[in-house]
């Protein structure tokens, strides 16, 4: 296995790597690094069966149903959500920066996203770097984030983010998870910057509107450009990232084409 880094920032391709058979250990344990040393790694040609999908990902954890009633998983396959835009939607799932289902109480390890059909261009995804996002931060900023907590709760929306319209009748349940804005990994032990627009509402003890300069402040200076690395997808691309030390955003600039996406998370 070779490891070609995408950008300065963060995310690597692994070369000369098969993920469709069990890894032996002394490759999983190099994988495992790399995830966590690149935060972003991506696996090219790849050809997996659902079942192949979801025995890479067990390699690193228990996998993760996803309780969002909008994300539909796959008959049979219950840990395996597919994502897609159709051809004439006009709005993408997940279509602002943010981290997966932070508001669980406990943050989920990363996701695995494996291509089934792309665009002839575009639907490329970000992702930005948390560590750098913290450590750039002035002392004086960080002093301050030191003891906040920041509430994140699931969105409840009025429509259908993919196809614009009403949902009728809402059966979104709100989640509500509680976690500290700088936030040391569990397995780097580095601090980084946690939260995110499209889950975080508002810090312990103050209100939404209290919070929400601080938030939207905090989520620019977090998804800068000198942060970031842009993957692009193929049909049999697979980009597993680390979800506690990320954010990711899809681009939405395919209109006309179709993308299918199948997405699995691992639990910590």
């Amino acid at each position: 296995m070779q490891i070609k880094p995408l950008i300065g920032a963060l995310g690597a391709e692994l070369l000369d790597i098969d993920i469709s058979a069990p890894l032996p250990p002394d490759t999983l344990a190099a994988v495992r690094r790399a995830l966590f040393d690149y935060q972003v790694i991506v696996f090219r040609d790849q050809k997996l069966t659902l079942d192949q999908h979801k025995q890479f990902a067990r390699q690193f954890g228990p996998l993760h149903v996803h309780p969002y009633i909008l994300a539909k998983p796959l008959d049979g396959h219950p840990e395996v959500l597919r994502v897609v835009k159709e051809k004439d939607d006009r709005r993408v799932f997940g279509e602002k920066w943010h981290s997966d289902v932070t508001f669980l109480e406990r943050p989920v390890l990363g996701s695995v996203l494996y291509a089934i059909e792309t665009p002839s261009k575009g639907g490329d995804t970000l992702f930005a770097n948390m560590y750098m996002a913290y450590e750039t931060l002035s002392d004086g900023m960080k002093a301050m984030l030191e003891p906040l907590t920041a509430i994140h709760e699931t969105p409840v929306p009025e429509v259908d983010p993919a196809t614009g319209r009403p949902l009728e009748p809402m059966r979104l349940v709100n989640k509500r998870g509680e976690h500290p804005v700088l936030f040391t990994h569990p397995e780097t032990g580095r601090k980084l910057l946690y939260l995110n627009t499209t889950y975080v509402t508002h810090f312990k003890g103050m209100t939404p509107e209290e919070s929400r300069p601080l938030i939207d402040y905090l989520c620019e200076h977090a998804t800068q450009a000198a942060f970031t690395c842009r993957v692009r997808w193929a049909p049999g691309t697979v980009t597993f990232w680390d979800n506690r030390s990320t954010q990711h955003l899809p681009i939405n600039d395919y209109h006309g084409e179709r993308r299918e996406m199948h997405r699995v998370t691992i639990e910590t």
